[in-house]
């Protein structure tokens, strides 16, 4: 059923939930699990501030792939670089490249007023995906 995995990860609490279930579902079926996750910057008038540093971007990707591996789980990892109005977008290009045929995010409840703001990455891609979504919510 699932032979390959995307899992994307922006160190918040809610993707350990999204790792988990990733590795649940990859020890079922056998998948790989490509590790994906986006070292984010934004427009700031005519700068580009980045918004993690990349010591922290390699260290959340290196931690999931990890835990992946540790639960015997074929994975890898991808880091890219991008602005955070373009991460949905990346997330489905990540997806297409790998030939994906899951892609899992967990989303962050915001409020409405917060998502009329700013759109929710995880909604932006399970609308706009040729690959299966799995929302994977954050454990209470």
């Amino acid at each position: 059923m699932f032979d390959r995995i995307l899992v994307a990860v922006d160190g918040s609490p809610a993707s350990h939930s999204a790792i988990r279930t990733t590795a649940e579902l990859a020890f079922l079926t056998g998948a790989q699990v490509r590790v994906l996750h986006i070292d984010t910057s934004e427009v700031v008038y005519d700068t580009v501030v980045g918004l993690e540093e990349d010591t922290a971007a390699h260290q959340v990707l290196d931690s999931a792939v990890t835990t992946l591996r540790q639960a015997g789980i074929q994975a890898d990892g991808e880091l890219l670089d991008g602005l955070v109005s373009d991460v949905a977008q990346a997330v489905r290009e990540a997806a297409e490249a790998l030939d994906a045929d899951l892609i899992v995010v967990s989303p962050h409840h915001r409020s409405r007023l917060a998502a009329w703001f700013s759109p929710s990455v995880s909604i932006a891609i399970a609308h706009n995906s040729r690959t299966a979504v799995l929302l994977a919510p954050g454990q209470d």
